[in-house]
């Protein structure tokens, strides 16, 4: 159950992260995936996070503090913007390694997809950069509300065959239709017990 959710910080400089002994999810996808909509919805705020309809916009590691410092929702930059210039999008690398690589308290990295398309090519390096380095994460597909149920069960094999996990994997949500949500939760709380017993 989120009962209090807030920003509490935005940071541009991989040496700048900060470190908070609670722990932390991250959630990270590409540009347009709606991770903004996604963090909205899980706290019931609708302008918690910034969305835009323009893809790009978070190009900084956003963080929120849930439950009174309970736990963090890490906002990490969207990736695969093809209209970013190639030190930018340097930049944004090294700031996502950069904070995948030294949080001490990162228990999950909740990777959004959209349903409606296969995932890219810049998913599937995210993922084999998530095992490759061992870090935990949860398949979490976007915008279920714009497919039929049938259509949905179709896109969530695609995507279960594309990153080698089974469709059980993958938790599938639609903020427009306010869907998913306890599925959600209830994984954040297995994650929190986990953490706890660890």
């Amino acid at each position: 159950m989120i009962k209090q959710a807030k920003f509490i910080i935005s940071v541009a400089d991989a040496d700048k992260l900060p470190e908070y002994s609670a722990p932390q999810i991250a959630i990270a996808g590409k540009s347009n995936v709606g991770k903004s909509s996604f963090i909205n919805f899980m706290t019931n705020q609708n302008k918690l996070a910034k969305t835009s309809s323009e893809p790009g916009r978070t190009r900084l590691v956003n963080y929120f503090e849930i439950n009174n410092g309970e736990y963090y929702f890490v906002d990490l930059p969207g990736y695969g913007y093809a209209r970013v210039n190639r030190v930018e999008k340097q930049k944004w690398g090294e700031l996502v390694e950069g904070y995948l690589q030294n949080c001490q308290s990162l228990i999950n990295v909740f990777v959004l997809v959209d349903i409606r398309h296969e995932p890219t090519e810049d998913d599937k390096i995210m993922v084999n950069y998530l095992y490759s380095t061992g870090t935990p994460f949860t398949l979490i597909a976007t915008k279920a509300d714009k497919l039929s149920r049938a259509q949905q069960g179709r896109a969530k094999q695609t995507i279960a065959n594309a990153f080698g996990v089974g469709t059980g994997d993958i938790i599938v949500t639609s903020s427009a239709a306010k869907t998913g949500k306890e599925a959600v939760l209830a994984k954040i709380d297995a994650l929190l017990q986990g953490w706890q017993n660890s």
